[in-house]
Formats: structure tokens, C-alpha cells, sequence
């Protein structure tokens, strides 16, 4: 039990960056994040010492959130099986990369005006639907679209200028 808690411990953040890149809100983040660590938890004796922990973890987090994908079929915004299986196969390539950019994004995050910062926190943490947003903001839902896709590309830019200042010349 110490063993688990201690591998679990150590990496559950990277679980919870992991499920945040292939999950549409935090409140399905947390909801998949908590079926995971019962998973990892009752399969842990088959989890053979001294290999990756977290690379485990990531095969059962996708495994979690492959279950939960069939219970939301009826979601029109879900990304695609391939997409899913893709970036999660990108974002298992180099862990220091992903905890490097989500660093950035949250830098990048904070960077923004207030009430982008709060639209982007109604929409992905909260998940409230386009038209909820559009009456909290008084605008109409293209408008917030227009808005949402204006400021992810913001946060998008600033990610990229921060990997070209990273990288070596």
C-alpha cells in the first residue's frame, strides 16, 4: 500500500496534465482521473517493480478515457480515436517536454486579459456549453466561438514563441 501511494503520489500530477490534454473539461478530468487510480489501484499487483510507473499509468489513463469516450458517444465534439491515440502517443514521448509546455500554457494563461482568462476557465474547467457562455458574456454563440478561437490561438502563439526561444541556434 506505502509502494502504491508513494508511485502514485509521485505522478499523479503528470496523470492529471495527461488526462487534461485528451479530456474536454476538468470535471471529466477529475471523473476519469478518479476511475484511473481505482483501476491502478486493484491492478497494482500486476504493475512489475522497478519498471515506469507512470508509463503504466498512462496506458490505463487512456484505457479510462477510451471507456469514458464510448459513454459520450452521443458528444459531437469528441475528437477522433486516431487524434486521441495520437497525442497520447506524443505526449508519452518526452515527459519533460510535456510538463515544459504545460508550464508555458499556464504562463501564457496568465498573460491574457481578465475576461479571457474567465472564458476560458467557464469553458474548460467548468464545461459550460457555448450558449451558457454567450449569455454570461452578452454575446451571441458565433461571437463567443469567434472569441474562444481568437484567444487559443493567442495562448497557442505564445507556446510556439517560447519553444523557437528554447530551442538552440
Amino acid at each position: 500500500m506505502e509502494e502504491f501511494a508513494s508511485l502514485y503520489g509521485a505522478n499523479q500530477r503528470s496523470i492529471v496534465l495527461y488526462l487534461t490534454s485528451l479530456l474536454p473539461s476538468q470535471t471529466d478530468v477529475d471523473d476519469v482521473l478518479q476511475e484511473a487510480g481505482v483501476v491502478l489501484w486493484r491492478e497494482f499487483a500486476t504493475f512489475e517493480p522497478g519498471t515506469n510507473f507512470r508509463a503504466w499509468a498512462f496506458r490505463v489513463a487512456f484505457n479510462q478515457v477510451r471507456a469514458w469516450r464510448k459513454r459520450q458517444q452521443r458528444d459531437r465534439l469528441l475528437f477522433s480515436e486516431e487524434f486521441i491515440s495520437a497525442i497520447s502517443e506524443e505526449l508519452n514521448s518526452d515527459p519533460g517536454d510535456f510538463e515544459r509546455r504545460a508550464e508555458w500554457m499556464r504562463e501564457c494563461i496568465e498573460r491574457l486579459p481578465t475576461h479571457h482568462r474567465e472564458l476560458l476557465a467557464y469553458r474548460y474547467q467548468q464545461g459550460l456549453p457555448i450558449e451558457s457562455l454567450a449569455d454570461k458574456f452578452g454575446r451571441s454563440a458565433d461571437a463567443v466561438y469567434r472569441l474562444l478561437s481568437r484567444v487559443r490561438n493567442a495562448v497557442h502563439e505564445c507556446i510556439e514563441a517560447k519553444i523557437r526561444n528554447e530551442e538552440p541556434a
